[in-house]
């Protein structure tokens, strides 16, 4: 029985998005005022998918140990592209999620928006909530409705989820530690601050724990739009990293003893810049969108006639 494709929309961060930096008053202070939030402008792009020219948004700090102040930045930075329906959905412990205003707000919104922080906390505050089914349904069911996460909050996205683990001991049997997320996205395993922080071989051990999943590494500023649950086109200005591993042959996780060094054979990587599209379904990669469409679209002649 196949799995009926989610009409919303999945967008995942990488962190360190730039929301933007506004000049400094001080004259001595020769602060530049980028513009590559408006250009690039992942945080543009999550309003643009919602399809609503003033979408009604919502902040989840919850993963973030400083809520107040994460959720007033994203207030700020929205508020920079003129959305100005903006709220901070300041849930903190488990009872929070099932607070009536909260949940009418979750209800209402066009584009929910998860902070960085700890994704464990995530899965920790909203597992099992009506909070979590409302959104998981909405999702499903609703064109243009929007989930976005940013570091922790593109990290909880998935069923399996890596929880943390040491980058320098990474291939290490252990250094991986690995959980269960929000549930969102069935076939994935996703890490943030990817490039910067040389997180290549956490993914790659996770991939090889879970080989069935494609381990998607987000870049810095840089980020996934996940469209149907399936197809992913990179977006902003650094780099998503495809991990797969469906043709590995050799592979000793199961069997290597903690600390040991892990041995994988033919594990498949691949490097997106902005626009690359990769189908997650059929492991494969194209050059942009409109290459995706034509691939998987029967040319007229092609399309056989009824005999007269």
């Amino acid at each position: 029985m196949n799995t009926p494709k989610p009409l919303g929309k999945l967008i995942a961060v990488g962190g360190n998005e730039d929301k933007g930096t506004y000049p400094s008053l001080n004259p001595r202070r020769k602060k530049k005022y980028y513009l590559n939030f408006f250009e690039l402008g992942i945080l543009k792009r999550v309003v643009l998918e919602s399809g609503q020219a003033y979408p009604r948004i919502e902040v989840v700090t919850t993963a973030s140990m400083i809520p107040e102040e994460v959720g007033a930045i994203y207030v700020s930075s929205f508020g920079m592209l003129n959305c100005l329906n903006v709220g901070v959905l300041d849930i903190r412990v488990p009872a929070d999620t099932d607070q009536p205003e909260y949940l009418q707000r979750l209800a209402q919104a066009d584009i929910i928006m998860f902070s960085g922080g700890d994704q464990s906390r995530l899965k920790e505050m909203f597992g099992g909530t009506r909070f979590l089914e409302l959104l998981t349904r909405r999702y499903q069911q609703e064109p243009n409705f929007v989930i976005a996460g940013t570091s922790a909050g593109a990290m909880a996205m998935s069923q399996i989820m890596i929880r943390g683990g040491s980058v320098p001991e990474a291939l290490m049997k252990g250094a991986v530690k690995m959980g269960t997320g929000l549930s969102l996205i069935q076939n994935v395993v996703i890490d943030s601050h990817f490039v910067k922080r040389g997180r290549f071989g956490r993914l790659i051990e996770a991939v090889g724990l879970h080989p069935k999943l494609i381990g998607i590494g987000l870049g810095e500023d840089t980020g996934v739009l996940i469209r149907e649950g399936n197809l992913i086109e990179t977006i902003g200005s650094n780099l998503v990293i495809i991990i797969d591993g469906h043709n590995i042959r050799h592979n000793n996780t199961a069997a290597a003893a903690k600390g040991t060094a892990l041995s994988i054979e033919n594990m498949t990587m691949h490097v997106l810049a902005k626009g690359n599209v990769y189908d997650i379904r059929e492991r494969k990669f194209f050059a942009d969108k409109r290459s995706h469409d034509e691939a998987v679209t029967p040319r007229p002649d092609s399309v056989e006639t009824p005999a007269s």
